[in-house]
């Protein structure tokens, strides 16, 4: 999903930039448009990849949560078992 949408932004960013070059403006203009689009394309691609690591973030504790619940009732049930056979 992420990768998908990290992907869609390097396309417009790419169609972007190849659209600004093959413009017919002075070459300030273009150099000037190329750096624009391309600070916009590094931005939106940080938000996005801010985005992936706070969700991955979000899952991993998740994952660690669950694990130590699990663990825990593991621990409930051999102690159990070990007082039902003293």
């Amino acid at each position: 999903m992420k990768s998908n949408a990290l992907g869609i932004l390097a396309g417009i960013a790419t169609g972007a930039i190849l659209g600004v070059l093959f413009a017919p403006d002075k070459g300030s203009k273009t150099r000037k448009k190329i750096k624009n689009k391309s600070l916009e394309a590094k931005e939106n691609l940080k938000e996005e990849f801010d985005n992936f690591l706070d969700t991955v973030s979000k899952k991993y504790e998740s994952v660690v949560k669950n694990g130590e619940e699990i663990l825990e009732k593991g621990k409930e049930e051999v102690k159990k078992a070990v007082n039902s056979k003293a």
